[in-house]
């Protein structure tokens, strides 16, 4: 990536859409911490993230759902949601995040101790999601949430993305367009 320059204010909704090999992915990876920036900045609340390690940008509160989703298929939707709980103050509030994302995604909830992979997309969708909410972010960046669902499932993720924005959750989205 080149040039890139990118503002996004607490309590907004920011898409970024461009065609496949645009760099998107990229993008989210470089900001969550997984692609290392070579040059320029990126601060979040006063915090340089290109000189923070990858294991503490969860910490300051960004949560990456990736592309595809990339669920533990082998794990109980629960268990995958335990995984998005593993930093420290995320942990001392599973049970209130855990009721938080079921109360969110009650499908989920019904599902908690089916194989994440066996779940229809949109299914595995809200599992990915919820498990990055379960961190408590401030940012969530969501990578083609709508990626190989069918319309009426792509509805629900964006209402779903309305309603954890109202909640004052800033949200950065890539798409293809």
């Amino acid at each position: 990536l080149f040039g890139v320059s990118l503002e996004v204010n607490a309590g907004e909704a920011v898409a970024v859409i461009g065609p496949n090999g645009a760099g998107k992915t990229t993008l989210m990876r470089v900001i969550s911490g997984m692609i290392p920036a070579r040059a320029g900045s990126m601060v979040m609340e006063g915090k340089d993230l290109v000189t923070t390690p990858p294991y503490q940008i969860v910490e300051l509160g960004i949560a990456h759902v990736p592309e595809n989703r990339r669920l533990f298929p082998g794990m109980s939707v629960e268990d995958n949601l335990r995984m998005g709980a593993y930093i420290p103050s995320a942990r001392a509030k599973f049970e209130e995040r855990l009721a938080y994302v079921y109360d969110l995604f009650p499908r989920m909830k019904e599902r908690r101790n089916q194989l994440a992979g066996t779940m229809s997309g949109g299914e595995q969708q809200m599992c990915a999601i919820g498990r990055a909410l379960m961190s408590e972010p401030k940012l969530l960046l969501l990578d083609e949430p709508s990626a190989g669902l069918a319309p009426v499932i792509v509805q629900r993720i964006f209402e779903l993305v309305q309603q954890i924005r109202a909640q004052g959750l800033t949200v950065l989205i890539v798409e293809q367009n």
